[in-house]
């Protein structure tokens, strides 16, 4: 756990499962230093690699952190935090197990399903329990957690935003996680009972999309961008960064691929082999978790490759159409249940 840099302000769980400490170590995300945790199975194993807890929790300042004596709130002391009091506030934060493993917007014999592929691995999207922080090993204690939550709404503070697209008529659709409004062009047609959940958004192709604000910089770190399309064509786009990158789009095949690669010159386009063009509903995913970029079709990886870094972008979001809005590249077909997520969900 020691290096050459600092280390202080260590706290111990009662059990001694977990310990968050202050360090300045490469990885923090400012000048001062950041809070990480460290984990271990039982008191006999040692300890593992320490994670930083992330942008979410640290900031440019110092922050130290405590948890209540039940695990389920993290408090945590920041300098000059924006919305503070003070020069120096303390604030709080629950401790919510994710248990939507595969981001569908359910918690459901899929997330189960995914659990028990993994069982007896140390798997950390899977070890959710003993909350709030997991022993490292997927097994009855993961379980248990998950029960609790099974067929409850999902409340997914890694859910950055989704557009249900489930409106009836107007120009705009509301984005669920902020409450914010985004814009379609051109004449697309709401479908209301035409959605694999619910309603849909019909584009024809030709000049129709949605138009979004900034909602995703992938170099920030992991995230997911998961859809469910009907139709489409060759070289057609699905979700694409203005003036960046086709996220996810149709390669000349009809293939699901992604054109987000890293900045650098060796970065390169991943190409699947799953036909998505067949006129059937596919969930169709782009994932990152800080590595692998990976492309999903319907709950499998179809493609994935070893990316430690992608191109960053802080512009807005297509739905529909390509990063420059080129003829072609508009999607002709149903597109519904637009999710992005800050984290890597398992196929």
């Amino acid at each position: 756990m020691n290096t050459t840099y600092v280390e202080f302000d260590l706290y111990v769980a009662p059990d001694e499962s977990y310990l968050i400490f202050s360090s300045d170590r490469p990885g923090s995300t400012g000048q001062y230093p950041d809070l990480w945790i460290t984990t271990r199975r039982s008191t006999s194993d040692p300890w593992q690699e320490p994670i930083n807890l992330g942008p979410t929790i640290n900031t440019d300042e110092e922050d130290y952190a405590k948890i209540s004596p039940d695990g389920t709130m993290l408090f945590i002391t920041y300098w000059e935090r924006p919305g503070g009091y003070g020069r120096e506030d303390i604030w709080q934060v629950p401790v919510i197990p994710i248990v939507d493993l595969n981001g569908d917007g359910n918690i459901d014999s899929g997330d189960m399903c995914i659990m028990v592929d993994h069982w007896g691995e140390d798997y950390s999207l899977c070890d959710i329990g003993p909350t709030p922080w997991g022993d490292g090993i997927v097994d009855i204690a993961d379980l248990e957690v998950l029960a609790e939550h099974i067929f409850e709404e999902v409340d997914d503070h890694t859910l950055i935003a989704h557009w249900p697209l489930d409106e009836t008529e107007g120009m705009t659709t509301r984005e669920s996680v902020s409450g914010g409004d985004a814009y379609a062009v051109g004449d697309p047609t709401w479908e209301p009972a035409s959605g694999k959940i619910g309603g849909a958004l019909r584009l024809d192709g030709v000049d129709d999309c949605v138009v979004v604000g900034s909602v995703l910089d992938p170099a920030e770190g992991p995230f997911s961008i998961l859809t469910w399309i009907k139709d489409g064509a060759p070289d057609q786009a699905i979700i694409s960064l203005s003036r960046g990158a086709n996220c996810l789009m149709l390669d000349a095949e009809g293939n699901l691929m992604t054109e987000l690669t890293s900045s650098g010159r060796d970065g390169s386009s991943l190409i699947s082999e799953a036909k998505i063009d067949d006129g059937q509903w596919h969930r169709v995913g782009l994932i990152w978790d800080g590595l692998y970029r990976r492309l999903c079709v319907d709950d499998a990886v179809v493609a994935e490759d070893i990316h430690d870094g992608l191109g960053g972008s802080g512009n807005g979001l297509y739905i529909g159409t390509g990063k420059a809005m080129e003829p072609g590249t508009f999607f002709s077909g149903l597109i519904d249940e637009v999710r992005i997520y800050n984290r890597a969900v398992s196929p």
